[in-house]
């Protein structure tokens, strides 16, 4: 297979497939919730439980003390992620010919620095893995690799965008397979929490509020 037919192939059939894959997987991850059977409270409620649901969803996002470098390194990376995803011309042109919406795109010198800074913190991020004695205890192999296969769109997109390595169709396949690649692991990893915090933290929260814990 030439890289030409390797391009052709990574942004036709395996990305429509990766893309089923992705939102099968996250409906039935967000079913799964819903649908959860839990056992019915028969205590009595102490307080309401949506303001503290929705109180904890924001409140798990704030720092605490001496978490500030991980969630500074949190923060850039997954704004990054999003922000190269969403604003980068050709990411723009592909969501045009797929789904027939676009929107102004940034410039490429702006998402440039914003690509460097995204994988700098994601670095970081794997850093503090290695360096922090509780988070390396408590890594597991999932937890690196969900990092690897959200690390290879980045670090693969920076090199096609500046024609790193000896052929830049090999180079751009590679890329656009490493983004099937998150697609399909994405509901079955930790990759998942991008959704389903929502749910997690709500839930916590309103069973505090319920038993009159303040959040």
């Amino acid at each position: 297979m030439s890289s030409l037919e390797l391009l052709t192939w990574a942004r036709g059939p395996a990305l429509q497939a990766a893309l089923v894959i992705f939102i099968i997987g996250m409906l039935i991850r967000v079913l799964e919730i819903l649908l959860l059977g839990r056992k019915t409270d028969l205590t009595r409620a102490r307080a309401g439980q949506m303001g503290p649901g929705l109180r904890t969803i924001f409140s798990r996002s704030l720092p605490v003390s001496g978490t500030w470098k991980q969630h500074l390194s949190g923060y850039l990376w997954h704004i990054g992620f999003i922000v190269v995803l969403l604003f980068y011309a050709p990411h723009i042109q592909l969501f045009k010919q797929g789904f027939n919406i676009a929107w102004p795109a940034l410039p490429t010198s702006l998402i440039d620095i914003i690509t460097i800074v995204t994988m700098a913190a994601l670095v970081f991020s794997l850093s503090l893995r290695f360096t922090d004695p509780v988070r390396r205890m408590l890594s597991t192999v999932g937890d690196y690799f969900s990092w690897l296969v959200t690390f290879l769109p980045v670090a693969t997109g920076y090199m096609a965008f500046h024609n790193v390595g000896p052929d830049y169709t090999l180079v751009l396949a590679l890329h656009i397979m490493s983004v099937n690649l998150l697609l399909v692991v994405f509901p079955f990893t930790k990759l998942s929490h991008a959704i389903t915090f929502l749910f997690s933290r709500w839930y916590n929260g309103a069973n505090a509020g319920r038993k009159g814990v303040r959040v």
